[in-house]
């Protein structure tokens, strides 16, 4: 269960980070861009780390305060998931 787990939160990181680069260089061009709910949401279903990690290298979205919020929330939540499904199956 512990790994199936760890597999959707390295997916939806992946599809996180992706996100918060393609917008970055949306915001760059003047395009359309992902909607602010869109990135929230991605992160607290488990993208957390994508999105730490968008923010730092893409430097995107660090002047909101809320992203680093949400993102903050996100990783006391998933942490915690780990930690009860490892004491659960351990």
């Amino acid at each position: 269960m512990e790994l199936y787990y760890l597999i959707w939160l390295a997916t939806t990181s992946i599809v996180t980070f992706g996100l918060y680069g393609y917008d970055k260089r949306q915001a760059k061009s003047g395009a359309e861009r992902v909607p602010e709910r869109t990135l929230h949401l991605c992160s607290l279903v488990g993208g957390f780390l994508g999105g730490w990690l968008g923010r730092m290298i893409f430097r995107h979205k660090t002047q909101k305060p809320i992203f680093a919020v949400i993102l903050m929330a996100a990783t006391v939540i998933h942490v915690a998931v780990l930690f009860l499904l490892r004491k659960h199956y351990f």
